[in-house]
């Protein structure tokens, strides 16, 4: 794979309206999409992608998102972010992660240096789809988090 020029920091993004706007001033942890129905049915889509952050690289900059708490299809009670006024979700907070925010990606300004290192809950991927970049696949979301993490870092040589 060839080398991929980082993003320049800090990150910025919000939701539709810009009501909400939010800064990520560190190296996200990685990038992956989601195939999940749920996510199918929040993003219109055939799946979404997640930019997991440090909680402390993360920051709201404008508005007051409002709280929606359920429990994922990873079974992981969460808690999501989404704009009062338009409704757009910006981003995630699972019980279980309390130091990692999960950022919906395509919140950010700048989407074009966004690339998935894996793509998760295939059981659940549209027929048609078919994945880029030789990208990894699992059939439900993988338990090893960081090895994923390890991975998109070094895709990247930001490690």
């Amino acid at each position: 794979m060839s080398q991929l020029k980082p993003p320049a920091l800090p990150l910025t993004g919000g939701c539709p309206c810009e009501a909400v706007r939010f800064v990520v001033n560190a190296m996200p942890l990685l990038v992956y999409a989601c195939h999940c129905r749920e996510c199918q049915r929040w993003s219109g889509s055939a799946f979404s992608l997640s930019m997991p952050v440090l909680a402390d690289s993360f920051a709201l900059t404008c508005g007051k998102p409002k709280p929606w708490r359920r429990t994922g299809a990873s079974g992981v009670e969460s808690t999501y972010w989404f704009c009062s006024d338009c409704g757009g979700r910006a981003y995630r907070q699972r019980d279980a992660r309390p130091d990692i925010i999960a950022v919906r990606a395509g919140t950010l300004d700048d989407t074009s240096w966004l690339r998935p290192v894996a793509h998760v809950f295939m059981r659940s991927a549209q027929a048609w789809e078919r994945i880029p970049n030789n990208a990894e696949c699992f059939e439900i979301m993988p338990k090893d988090f960081w090895t994923l993490a390890d991975h998109w870092q070094k895709m990247w040589q930001t490690k």
